[in-house]
């Protein structure tokens, strides 16, 4: 299974230029936890979640309206391939201890979203058929996603 068969296509996104409240209002409306950002090329930069966005105003006391996207995303984004299998996406979301990744085209250009959520729902109990997605194939990168680090982590 691919890992264009299972991901979002067509997520919401948004630019390093926007601020924190049209970023804000970007997930509230599509349900979603995280953005892809992407650039003029529609190549992704980085990420914004909405974690992101409560420890960057929380910890500099900052109005959303006045902070912009880039001041808040991370660039250093675990990205996955449409063509890649999904078990080594589930193995990057383990190893990065990520829930989503921005699905990319060979250039870098966004094309979708996978989420570990949606794995989960699409995912099938292995009774011997060997489903290509297993809720044991899910949960086991549920598993390496959640394992604390240690104050100083070196994870991948």
């Amino acid at each position: 299974m691919k890992v264009q068969d299972v991901m979002t296509k067509s997520p919401r996104y948004c630019t390093g230029g926007m601020n924190l409240a049209q970023a804000t209002e970007l997930l509230w409306e599509g349900g979603c936890g995280a953005l892809p950002v992407i650039d003029e090329s529609q190549k992704v930069i980085g990420i914004l979640t909405d974690r992101d966005i409560c420890i960057r105003l929380g910890t500099n006391n900052a109005r959303p309206s006045d902070v912009t996207v880039a001041q808040a995303m991370s660039s250093k984004v675990a990205t996955c391939r449409v063509d890649e299998e999904i078990h080594c996406a589930l193995k990057r979301m383990a190893a990065r201890k990520v829930r989503r990744l921005p699905v990319v085209s060979s250039g870098g250009k966004l094309e979708g979203m996978l989420c570990a959520s949606e794995l989960l729902l699409r995912a099938r109990h292995d009774d011997g058929s060997r489903p290509e997605l297993s809720v044991e194939n899910v949960v086991s990168a549920l598993r390496g996603i959640c394992v604390h680090c240690p104050p100083v982590c070196t994870c991948a």
